[in-house]
């Protein structure tokens, strides 16, 4: 049998023939990958390029009158990415930041512990003198640039705890919300806390090209994958710079604080709380410092007295019980009460005057027993069928005008105060009190507790004549025509009853023996309350509350000076003085201003 013959010439055909079929798709491929499938040119540009985070403008802050609180200056941040930083003279960038050796590793181990490749900063907030002399010898250093960004500036060195502060984010804030990152900056308290959404506006993101000696050569497809920044909303308050400045002018050498009040909106026109502080000293690299001062300070600066300061509101608080007297039906404005001044049992008089009182005479004379026999009678009215039903009426209406509860506003960290209740009394006392066993409640004593926050509130429902708006720092944003609204609250006291009560308040300024006559205004019609406060800590405190003009209230105001002695001798007169600056847009009576500025709790 004959095999046939193979012919093995012809092998090397289709063995060359496959050598070219896949040369060719190799070749294919290479052309897919660089030409027409862009993905692997970006792994490879990652390399060469550089994101840097472009951070929005945040908003402005604005007073009523437009006059700027708070604005933005650029500052910038030392930025390094660890896995570049290679081949570095440490020394001389020691030398070039100005900065040791020790600090240098530990700020290059804590991005390290961040990431090699993500960057983060290496040195926060260097001035604009600065960058200019470190800038120019960047080069040098691979895995270092700089990244701009704002801090905040204050023209006027007032209203620090109303505006509030930023600082560097926490890592329990980064978890709570993912627009934050690693040495962003976030509101911290006042109005930077709680707009913090509405200021901060949406970061941006810049690409660039960097060549191999840590230069910026060029936008990275001219600038085509750039994302733009937005800034964030500014903010008008519906604080008076002129107000606020001239308030903590007042205040200087002094503890205690000041609110105001525009009644008709319940937009605070000035906050004021001593001792208080410039808010530029917690802006920039020496924040931290500077807060560790304010912190250890005696004085506690860093308390706003204005919303966590409880005082017991003294003589102040019989406006609320005449009221509340008058919607009972137990008294008329003409009702009589015999006052035998100190003498009086069991609540004395703090001096003697005509007997018997009605109410406005009451008011103007401040007298204890009058505001006592009228709580007691309430009390005991039969209507109420005993004296916890009676006490209740009593609760409901006070709560009504805001006290014992916090602020439902934008007015963060507010504290409610105390206004005591019926199981109070009852666990105190068993169930067995009447009304001799609360009588200090008659007088704003006792139990009750209030803030200037608090009473400059009522002081605002007393000159709206029944209702007011829960007080608020905003007007708006951005448009003054497009004013922020909040709730309005109806007080169940009949307005008639207000009006009887101003009359009141008004000879407080204008009748024979009134305790705030000689702070009243010229050619300003004001209604107010002095009051001493109790204090089981030391002198006893001074407080006012009023409004003005008496008819038309532009202003409701709260003053409290601590340790001061008599609401007339320091708390009417500051708020007076504050009145007139307000309605007038100058205070007048230097004299009274100079005895003022001139005297303070130490004296």
């Amino acid at each position: 049998m004959i095999k046939n013959k193979i012919n093995y010439s012809q092998r090397k055909y289709v063995i060359g023939s496959i050598f070219i079929l896949v040369a060719l798709i190799i070749l294919i491929k290479l052309f897919i990958i660089q030409i027409v499938d862009d993905s692997y040119k970006h792994s490879s540009d990652s390399n060469t390029l550089r994101y840097i985070t472009q951070y929005p403008s945040r908003g402005k802050i604005y007073d009523r009158n437009g006059e700027l609180l708070v604005y933005n200056d650029a500052v910038y941040d030392l930025m390094i990415i660890p896995s570049q930083a290679k081949k570095i003279d440490t020394a001389a960038l020691c030398k070039l930041l100005n900065i040791n050796h020790s600090t240098y590793i530990n700020n290059l181990n804590k991005a390290k512990k961040y990431s090699m490749i993500t960057p983060s900063i290496f040195i926060s907030q260097i001035t604009k003198e600065e960058y200019g002399r470190i800038a120019e010898m960047l080069y040098h250093y691979p895995g270092f640039y700089f990244q701009i960004r704002s801090i905040r500036q204050y023209p006027r060195p007032i209203a620090a705890h109303t505006l509030g502060s930023i600082g560097e984010v926490t890592k329990p804030e980064m978890d709570k919300d993912s627009y934050y990152k690693l040495g962003d900056y976030i509101g911290k308290s006042g109005i930077e806390k709680y707009y913090e959404k509405e200021l901060r506006g949406t970061k941006g993101l810049k690409i660039t090209v960097v060549d191999v000696h840590n230069r910026e050569k060029e936008r990275y497809m001219d600038g085509a994958c750039d994302i733009m920044p937005e800034s964030g909303n500014d903010i008008i308050l519906g604080l008076d710079a002129e107000l606020q400045a001239y308030g903590e002018y007042l205040m200087s050498g002094k503890t205690g604080s000041i609110v105001a009040i525009e009644p008709t909106t319940g937009q605070i026109l000035a906050m004021v709380t001593s001792p208080t502080y410039d808010p530029n000293e917690l802006v920039g690299r020496k924040r931290g410092t500077h807060y560790s001062q304010l912190l250890n300070n005696p004085d506690k600066p860093l308390i706003n007295r204005a919303i966590s300061g409880t005082y017991p509101p003294g003589s102040t608080f019989k406006m609320i019980n005449g009221l509340i007297s008058l919607q009972s039906g137990v008294i008329t404005a003409n009702t009589p009460y015999p006052c035998n001044g100190p003498k009086s049992t069991p609540i004395k008089c703090t001096h003697y005057h005509s007997s018997p009182v009605r109410l406005y005479d009451a008011i103007e004379n401040s007298c204890n027993p009058y505001f006592w026999q009228a709580f007691q009678d309430m009390m005991n009215l039969k209507r109420f069928g005993g004296t916890k039903a009676a006490f209740k009426f009593w609760y409901d209406n006070v709560i009504s005008f805001g006290l014992g509860r916090t602020c439902k506003s934008d007015i963060p960290f507010t504290v409610s105060g105390n206004i005591p209740t019926m199981e109070y009394y009852d666990k105190l006392y068993h169930g067995l009190w009447n009304a001799t066993t609360i009588r200090s409640l008659s007088i704003g004593q006792g139990e009750i507790l209030v803030t200037p926050l608090q009473l400059a509130n009522v002081a605002a429902a007393i000159g709206n004549e029944g209702y007011f708006i829960e007080p608020h720092y905003i007007k708006c944003f951005g448009n003054p025509d497009d004013s922020v609204s909040f709730e309005k609250h109806i007080i169940n006291i009949d307005k008639r009853h207000f009006r009887e009560v101003k009359k009141g308040m008004q000879s407080v300024f204008e009748g024979e023996h009134g305790t705030a006559r000689m702070s009243a205004i010229p050619d300003i019609t004001v209604g107010g309350k002095t009051g001493t406060a109790e204090n089981p800590h030391g002198p006893d405190h001074s407080i006012f509350m009023g409004f003005a003009p008496i008819n038309n209230p532009q202003i409701a105001i709260a003053v409290v000076v601590e340790n001061a002695g008599f609401g007339s001798t320091w708390a009417a007169p500051i708020a007076s003085l504050m009145i007139e600056k307000y309605i007038k847009g100058e205070a007048t009576r230097p004299k009274l201003e100079e005895k003022v500025l001139t005297t303070n709790n130490a004296e």
